[in-house]
């Protein structure tokens, strides 16, 4: 059963879904130089945006996370950082701006609930 679906409907009545793009971390590129920088495969997808819940507050409590953060569900599973797996290091691009998924919230089949960190313009 596709409980996702099912209320997506009727929370988007409240509050939308927004376009994104996801930039999936494939690596690094190294110039002849010596200096890496990193390498992105993108997907299109739809986010809705929230604030953080108190559940999501305490999740956060030990990652030592500043600024501003938000939650973002979305179909698909994407990556915060795994260190084990060597993943992590994905960006949602949510209105010209880049938040890096920071934490996994929750993980399902076919969505997730990511809770991210903005980043400074460069």
């Amino acid at each position: 059963m596709d409980l996702f679906n099912i209320t997506s409907g009727a929370v988007s009545l409240v509050n939308d879904y927004v376009p994104a793009v996801i930039k999936i971390n494939t690596g690094y590129v190294t110039a002849p130089s010596g200096k890496r920088t990193p390498s992105y495969s993108q997907a299109d997808v739809s986010v809705q945006l929230q604030e953080l819940s108190s559940m999501d507050l305490k999740q956060m409590d030990s990652l030592n996370v500043q600024g501003i953060t938000r939650v973002a569900y979305v179909h698909g599973n994407f990556s915060a950082i795994n260190r084990a797996n060597q993943t992590g290091g994905d960006i949602l691009v949510v209105n010209g701006n880049e938040w890096l998924i920071v934490k996994i919230a929750e993980l399902w089949y076919d969505w997730c609930k990511l809770i991210i960190n903005l980043q400074r313009k460069t």
